[in-house]
């Protein structure tokens, strides 16, 4: 169990905050699967402050699926506080501010990672939007921004100046992306400067990682991101809850995620995304390699689903 402000979590396992992977239909089979809490994907504040529907779109939540925090990117305290207001006065029961996102579209107009070279907006970024509402913000960082120059600690700082509630670290530096392996002790470097909440993130892709990540790192709780994409079942797992599914469930989580796809963001969208999550799932499955390549030429998702049913019941048979 742990605390982020005044939001009592069930457990110490969360779901990350990924573009274009983290929609309601996804956060859902996670949350079915244990993670105590999710994040919208990460909305711009700008988009929010000219009335972007996408941008509301994003933080379309459900009341199973819930706590579900609103991620938001931006640099202007000001749009940022009026975005995180909307969204709380809407029932959103946590603010998260994107201080990590490494990618150059996102850097190049000064957010996500490119504003923890600047502790200094930080704190008056985070302090604005506390102001603005009555729910914990909380913020998420990366090891620093420029390689081999860590300021994941005095960004921290900033922030709980600012008055956040709990701080997320990934361990790579901006410049790193996702290659090589998330420094777990940098995280704890930040767990020792801050007394707020740490969440690690980073590299966390089974059971054993989890408890390793913590013990290295002495972090609050643990973030679990690209692994559960196709792998919802690791929540459940690293609680001690479960196990890997079996093919007949696996079967049918599928199918359920098609359902929920096409319930919630229409049949066009379902056709067009479902096939990226069918690839993830089948990923690492015997004789799978060919099936996969099948469903990347494919853009129905009726046909995907045929492609999808004559794979497991070929499994069965074999």
């Amino acid at each position: 169990m742990i605390r982020i402000g005044k939001l009592e979590l069930e457990n110490n396992i969360v779901l990350a905050p990924m573009a274009g992977v983290t929609d309601l239909p996804f956060r859902l089979l996670c949350k079915r699967q244990g993670a105590a809490f999710a994040y919208t994907e990460m909305i711009s504040a700008k988009g929010v402050h000219y009335r972007s529907r996408n941008s509301f779109e994003l933080a379309e939540t459900i009341a199973e699926e819930q706590p579900v925090g609103v991620q938001l990117f931006g640099s202007e305290p000001e749009i940022m506080a009026e975005a995180a207001k909307i969204f709380a006065d809407r029932g959103a029961p946590l603010i998260d501010i994107n201080m990590g996102c490494p990618m150059r579209k996102v850097t190049g107009n000064g957010e996500g990672s490119a504003l923890m070279r600047d502790p200094e907006l930080i704190e008056k970024i985070v302090e604005a939007i506390v102001k603005a509402v009555d729910v914990p913000v909380t913020v998420k960082l990366r090891r620093g921004f420029d390689d081999g120059i860590e300021t994941a600690p005095e960004c921290a700082i900033a922030a709980e100046r600012g008055g956040a509630a709990a701080v997320a670290v990934h361990g790579r530096f901006r410049g790193e992306y996702y290659t090589g392996h998330s420094d777990w002790s940098a995280v704890g470097r930040v767990k020792k400067a801050v007394s707020i909440p740490v969440i690690l993130s980073g590299d966390v892709c089974s059971a054993s990682d989890a408890k390793e990540a913590l013990a290295v790192s002495g972090a609050d709780a643990v973030m679990v991101g690209r692994a559960a994409m196709g792998n919802p079942w690791i929540f459940r797992e690293i609680s001690g809850l479960g196990g890997a599914p079996d093919n007949a469930e696996r079967f049918s989580v599928i199918k359920e995620h098609l359902s929920l796809l096409r319930e919630f963001k229409g049949e066009q969208t379902a056709s067009s995304e479902f096939r990226k999550h069918a690839i993830w799932y089948l990923k690492g499955l015997r004789g799978s390699a060919a099936v996969r390549a099948q469903i990347c030429r494919t853009e129905d998702a009726d046909k995907v689903a045929e492609i999808i049913d004559a794979y497991f019941e070929e499994l069965e048979r074999n």
